[in-house]
């Protein structure tokens, strides 16, 4: 007898029959994309109830082929365990970072189980290496342009990289003009996406609340909330007392005053990327996952093409948008990018009564965290001891390390249990900024990475005028942020990252 549509598969995120079929329809049945697209197995048990009942649907749905109808992968913590318990944990247990061997691939050495039986396009005007925030965003603005045959390539899942790996978090305190101005049109998009996209991400504007534990930090926050002033910002610098205000709970001991832009907010990342990609789809843009790129063909000084694991496609341009594998990438083509990645972890409590407005952040600790719609306390801490790489496995030391931040500026919290643990990676360039526009020595091999955290939150902005730029307009921005200028000695000291 079939399930009722109505039958609830996952108790903890009401993930229903209806709604398993629903993004088996969008073009989403395998499990981790199901997963990002219902809600299923992120509350409580970690998918322990309702995995198996979830892909047991997709399978009698013809949906999944059965090399591909695998588990999604377990996160850490086994159990839900308080934050005052990993708080507590001595050195000795929680150990030093060590380095990882690396990142493993989605798939093995063959095609992905999951990748599309039809033959990629022989040809396209443009194609797009990545899928995530960044390559889906530009994919929409080129179809909308006019700009011929765009297609996207995406290796894995979407979602799979750090566009579905982070805390959500969209702000506009930054400290030069341009970046204010693109967070700025960035987050008023994100407003509208639904009415442009059709898909609700869940943009809360519950501010951001930066705390400046030391002199030269409140010199930093006071410096950037005047520049931010003239560009429109609410921000003010505000004592402890008065964030205490805001934040009941804080220990307002722990620092010094702090920069409040009550205009900030927080996204749901993964409609986001949804949102985009379908999108770009009804624009007439081809969006393909699973598919590896395996070569980028250069002759005569110009890009001719790319070589993937479903056949090879001729394009006069290429986009290289695949975040912190963009070095990898790129190398395809015979360019070094300074692009370096690095890991930075993130963890979702249990879901508590909303009491918390904004996203919090600790400048100097690196330490943030939020609310989500859901309930569930959403943050990270990066680590100065952290090793470069393509790592997305999680670690208990991040978690003794968060656990004792957290707890001890908001003490209340100690109580409250972690649930699900996972891991990003920031495309750190030695200046902190991005790298786009022309690659030196090969016309139309176009960059689009080094955003180092902030790419989910600029990629409004940013891929509408990279659409612009690369329709014949002309913009500063990608002559200020070309990859020459780490060869040329010129690069920018203007962000302050945070995480």
């Amino acid at each position: 007898m079939p399930l009722s549509e109505k039958a609830i598969v996952c108790a903890c995120e009401d993930v229903s029959v209806h709604d398993i079929d629903d993004a088996i329809e969008h073009g989403y049945p395998d499990i981790e994309s199901l997963k990002r697209y219902t809600g299923l197995g992120t509350g409580p048990c970690q998918g322990k109830s309702c995995e198996v009942g979830a892909m047991r649907i997709c399978a009698q749905r013809n949906a999944v082929p059965p090399p591909a109808q695998v588990p999604f992968r377990a996160r850490p913590p086994l159990a839900p365990t308080s934050m005052a318990a990993y708080a507590g944990l001595p050195a000795g247990v929680t150990g030093a970072r060590h380095p990882t061997a690396g990142l493993r691939p989605t798939w093995g050495r063959g095609a992905h189980p999951l990748q599309p039986p039809a033959p990629l396009p022989g040809s396209a005007d443009i194609v797009i290496v990545g899928g995530g925030i960044m390559g889906l965003a530009l994919a929409w603005n080129l179809a909308g342009r006019g700009a011929g045959r765009v297609l996207a390539l995406e290796r894995g899942y979407l979602c799979e990289g750090a566009s579905g790996r982070n805390g959500g978090g969209v702000r506009a305190q930054w400290t030069t003009p341009t970046l204010i101005e693109l967070a700025k049109e960035s987050i008023a998009f994100m407003a509208r996406f639904a009415q442009e996209l059709g898909i609700n991400v869940w943009l809360r504007r519950g501010g951001y609340l930066f705390l400046a534990h030391d002199d030269e930090t409140l010199r930093r926050i006071e410096y950037g909330a005047e520049l931010q002033k003239r560009h429109g910002l609410a921000t003010r610098v505000i004592t402890p007392g008065e964030a205490g205000e805001i934040v009941p709970q804080l220990d307002t001991s722990k620092f010094l005053a702090a920069s409040w832009n009550p205009e900030d907010g927080v996204v749901f990342p993964w409609p986001f990327l949804w949102g985009y990609a379908d999108g770009a789809r009804r624009r007439g843009a081809q969006v393909e996952t699973f598919t590896r790129v395996t070569g980028i063909e250069v002759s005569g000084g110009r890009v001719r093409g790319v070589q993937t694991d479903r056949g090879r496609v001729t394009a006069d341009r290429v986009v290289i948008a695949a975040g912190a594998w963009s070095p990898t990438v790129a190398r395809l083509a015979g360019v070094q990018l300074p692009n370096v990645p690095y890991r930075h972890e993130i963890v979702s409590s249990e879901p508590l009564k909303p009491f918390l407005g904004p996203l919090v952040s600790m400048l100097g600790t690196g330490l943030y965290f939020s609310q989500s719609m859901r309930g569930e306390i959403v943050g990270g801490m990066g680590d100065p001891d952290e090793e470069p790489g393509l790592n997305q496995t999680s670690s208990l030391r991040f978690l003794a390390r968060y656990g004792r931040a957290l707890s001890e500026l908001v003490p209340q919290l100690g109580a409250v249990k972690l649930l699900r643990q996972w891991a990003g990676c920031y495309d750190v360039t030695p200046d902190h900024s991005p790298v786009l526009g022309e690659t030196p020595g090969v016309a139309g091999l176009l960059q689009m990475s080094g955003f180092v955290g902030h790419g989910f939150m600029m990629a409004p902005a940013v891929a509408r005028r990279m659409a612009e730029w690369m329709g014949g307009a002309k913009d500063e921005i990608f002559e200020r942020y070309s990859v020459r200028r780490f060869a040329e000695g010129r690069l920018i000291k203007e962000t302050f990252i945070i995480g």
